[in-house]
């Protein structure tokens, strides 16, 4: 998939805000682009697969390294289930130990610990949180080492987030 292997993913998003009429022909012309790729997104596409192939061994292993790490990270984690994706670059750890409530734990998460993560319900996955490994391996140790904080009753009372102390307040 050109999305994945060339990290092109931001090819296809965007957003609008107008009039109700604005938003109306541009809904109508929006339904007509995207029956088919952009004519930009698909010689960026050709660019792509025609150009230096290099890069697409090293950003694999990249990803695989960055998945294993965070299904270690993961596994200290008591009740959190999750199972390695095999060509994705994010999981579905089920967190319904902790929270039930996908929503509230991706609301909780981010508000208390700063780390985004995309609530399950949006995929039919409640109790689950989707977490990607896209990111530099640093920032999905700490995001994790933060989850893990926010969630373990054991863990001391203050986190640092850098120059940033954080106290719990909820438990």
């Amino acid at each position: 998939c050109v999305s994945k292997m060339y990290a092109m993913t931001g090819f296809r998003i965007g957003w609008a805000v107008g009039s109700r009429e604005l938003m109306t022909a541009m809904s109508t012309i929006q339904g007509q682009q995207t029956s088919g790729p952009a004519t930009p997104s698909q010689w960026a596409a050709v660019g792509a697969l025609n150009g230096v192939q290099n890069s697409i061994e090293a950003l694999r292993l990249t990803l695989q390294n960055n998945r294993d790490i965070l299904y270690d990270r993961l596994d200290v984690f008591p009740g959190v289930r999750a199972v390695k994706p095999q060509g994705a670059f994010y999981c579905f750890p089920d967190f319904s130990a902790y929270e039930k409530n996908s929503q509230k734990l991706a609301e909780f998460l981010l508000n208390k610990v700063r780390v985004v993560t995309v609530p399950g319900s949006e995929f039919g996955m409640e109790g689950h949180l989707r977490l990607s490994f896209c990111g530099a391996a640093k920032e999905i140790t700490e995001a994790l080492e933060r989850i893990r904080w926010a969630l373990d009753p054991t863990a001391p009372n203050e986190l640092y987030l850098g120059d940033r102390r954080l106290v719990r307040d909820w438990m």
